[in-house]
C-alpha cells in the first residue's frame, strides 16, 4: 500500500493511488449494482430540465441537503458566549457530538459542551436520573459559573420536564441551590438553530431576570443572533459601540471563546458576557436584537420587561450600517462621530471604483433569514441581481419582507424568494435560471460543481476553507472586506474565463 512513514499521503491523494482505485471499481461492480453509463448521463441532462425542476419543487415528503440546523446547535452556541458556561444537552452523546463537531471545523477551535448520556433505558423510564448524574459531573470536573441546559429529540419525545428535573437535581446536591442552570426546551424535530439560539437566549435572561424589579439606565444591550462570524463581528461592533460612546453590553458574545490564542495555555472558557452584566442588562433603556429571526420569543420577553426593543436583518453594507447606528444612536441619545461618517465615505468611494465590475452580476444566495435578507439588499447596493433567494428554515413572514425588500430596487424586480425550500431545489433553479455567483456557506460547493457557478463563502458553516470568521462583515469597514471578497470571486472568474493563450486572452489584463 502506497501510505507509509516514510510516503505519508492525505486523503485527498491517497485515494487516487491504483490500489484504492481498484478496491473502489470493485466495490462499485458488486455492491453498488452500477446502472449503463448512457442511462446515468441521460437522467444528468434530464437533472438540468424545467419539467425535473417542476417536479422538484414540488417535493413536500422529502428534505435534500437543508440550508439549516436543529434547535440545540443554536442553543450551544448561544450559551458559548456567556462568562465560563458550560452547554450541558439532555440527550444522546452523539447528537452532542454534532453540534461540538459542527462548531469546532468552523471556528477552528475546541467547542466544549456536554450531554447526560441518555440511552435505551433513559427513553423508556425519563432522563432524570442521567440529568442528576450528569450535573453533579459538569459541575465537579469543569467547574462552570453557569450550565445552560438544552434538549435533543429523545427527550422532547419522552416529555422530560427540565425544571423540574434541575430542580430534583439540585435537591440531590448536583449542584448548589443556588448555582446558574438557566434551560430551554429545543426539540430537533421542528424548527432551526435560530430557534434554539432564540429559546436559549430568552432561557438565560428569565432565569436572571424573573422576579427582579427593572430600574431603568442609560445602556443598550445587543444581541447579536447566530453569526459564524461572531469573532470579527462582535469586535468591529465592540469598536464601533465605543467610537460612539455608547455604554453597551453583548449578550452572548462568543468573539473570545471562539478565538483563544496559543500561548501554551488551554482555556476551556475564554471571554464571554459576564454573569452580573447579563443579570444587570435587564436595567438596560434598550435591547437592539442584529438578527430579527434569532430573537422573536426573547425580544417579546424584554419588551415585556418595560424596555425599548428594536431588531435588524444582519446589518450589512451602507444602508444596513446606516440604519443600525442611527437608531443606537437614537437610543442612547448620542451623535455619530466623523470618523464614523469618514468611513462610511471610503466605503461608498470603494464600491463606486468597483461598480463597472459589479453591476448586472446575478446570485443565488441561501442561508438564514436574516443573512439572506442582508445580502440581497447588499448586492443590489452594488448593482447586482439577487436572482434566487433561498431559506429553509424562512417563512411566510420573511418571504413577505423579501418581496417588499426586492421590489424596492429595480434590480430586485426579477428576483424570486424561495421559503421553506432545500439545496436540491436550488440547484434545480440555478440550473434552469443560471447565476454568476453563489452566496453562502460551504455546502454551496457542490452547487459550484454542478452548475459552474463560483461559491462565495459568507455564512455558517465554512468548513473547507480556514479563518474567514476572524474578519467582520458589519460595520462599515465589514462592508469593505464584504466587498473585497466578492470582488476576488468576480476577478477570479475573469482570469479563468480568459486564460487560454490566443483564443480567449484578448482581455487577460493586469489593470482592472
Amino acid at each position: 500500500m502506497p501510505q507509509s512513514a516514510e510516503k505519508v499521503l492525505d486523503h485527498a491523494k491517497l485515494f487516487h493511488e491504483p490500489e484504492y482505485q481498484e478496491l473502489f471499481k470493485r466495490k462499485r461492480e458488486v455492491f453498488e449494482c452500477p446502472s449503463a453509463q448512457e442511462a446515468i448521463d441521460a437522467q444528468r441532462e434530464y437533472a438540468k430540465t424545467w419539467d425535473y425542476r417542476e417536479k422538484n419543487l414540488a417535493r413536500d415528503s422529502l428534505v435534500i441537503n437543508p440550508a439549516k440546523a436543529c434547535q440545540p446547535l443554536g442553543a450551544v452556541f448561544a450559551a458559548a458566549g456567556f462568562e465560563k458556561t458550560m452547554s450541558f444537552v439532555h440527550g444522546s452523546q452523539g447528537c452532542v457530538a454534532y453540534y461540538r463537531s459542527h462548531l469546532s471545523r468552523h471556528f477552528k477551535e475546541p467547542a466544549s459542551a456536554v450531554s447526560s448520556s441518555m440511552t435505551e433505558d433513559a427513553a423508556v423510564f425519563g432522563g432524570l436520573n442521567n440529568m442528576i448524574d450528569g450535573l453533579a459531573n459538569t459541575y465537579s470536573l469543569y467547574d462552570p459559573k453557569m450550565i445552560a441546559v438544552s434538549t435533543t429529540c429523545m427527550a422532547e419525545v419522552i416529555g422530560d420536564d427540565l425544571k423540574s428535573f434541575i430542580g430534583n437535581a439540585k435537591n440531590k446536591g448536583s449542584v448548589p441551590q443556588d448555582f446558574h442552570v438557566p434551560h430551554a426546551h429545543t426539540p430537533a424535530f421542528v424548527g432551526s438553530h435560530v430557534d434554539g439560539y432564540d429559546n436559549m437566549m430568552k432561557g438565560v435572561l428569565e432565569h436572571f431576570w424573573e422576579g427582579k424589579e427593572r430600574s431603568p439606565g442609560t445602556k443598550v444591550n445587543i444581541i447579536p443572533g447566530f453569526d459564524g462570524f461572531c469573532v470579527g463581528n462582535n469586535r468591529e461592533l465592540k469598536r464601533v459601540l465605543d467610537l460612539m460612546g455608547v455604554s453597551h453590553t453583548i449578550l452572548s458574545d462568543a468573539s473570545d471563546q471562539f478565538d483563544t490564542p496559543s500561548d501554551g495555555h488551554f482555556r476551556m472558557y475564554s471571554g464571554g458576557t459576564t454573569l452580573a452584566d447579563t443579570a444587570d442588562a435587564l436595567n438596560a433603556k434598550a435591547t437592539v436584537s442584529l438578527q430579527a429571526y434569532c430573537t422573536r420569543k426573547t425580544l417579546d420577553y424584554i419588551g415585556e420587561t418595560g424596555q425599548e426593543t428594536a431588531s435588524f436583518h444582519y446589518p450589512l453594507g451602507v444602508a444596513g450600517t446606516d440604519e443600525l447606528l442611527m437608531k443606537i444612536a437614537e437610543l442612547a441619545g448620542v451623535e455619530i462621530p466623523e470618523s464614523l461618517t469618514l468611513e462610511r465615505g471610503r466605503l461608498v468611494d470603494a464600491m463606486a471604483d468597483s461598480q463597472a465590475y459589479l453591476h448586472g452580476k446575478k446570485y443565488a444566495i441561501f442561508g438564514d433569514p436574516d443573512f439572506v435578507y442582508a445580502m440581497a439588499r447588499f448586492v443590489m447596493e452594488m448593482g447586482g441581481e439577487p436572482t434566487h433567494c433561498l431559506a429553509t428554515n424562512g417563512g411566510k413572514a420573511w418571504e413577505e419582507e423579501m418581496n417588499t425588500l426586492l421590489a424596492s430596487s429595480p434590480f430586485g424586480k426579477d428576483a424570486k424568494v424561495w421559503a421553506g425550500k432545500d439545496l436540491w431545489a436550488l440547484r434545480s433553479l440555478m440550473l434552469t435560471e443560471p447565476v454568476d455567483f453563489v452566496i453562502g456557506s460551504s455546502y454551496g460547493k457542490y452547487l459550484e460543481r454542478d452548475t459552474g457557478a463560483p461559491l462565495i463563502r459568507l455564512t455558517f458553516p465554512i468548513f473547507d476553507r480556514h479563518h474567514h470568521h476572524r474578519f467582520p462583515l458589519m460595520g462599515y469597514q465589514g462592508g469593505l472586506q464584504l466587498l473585497r471578497t466578492i470582488l476576488d470571486k468576480v476577478f477570479d472568474k475573469l482570469d479563468r474565463d480568459s486564460e487560454i493563450p490566443a483564443k480567449t486572452d484578448i482581455s487577460f489584463d493586469l489593470t482592472r
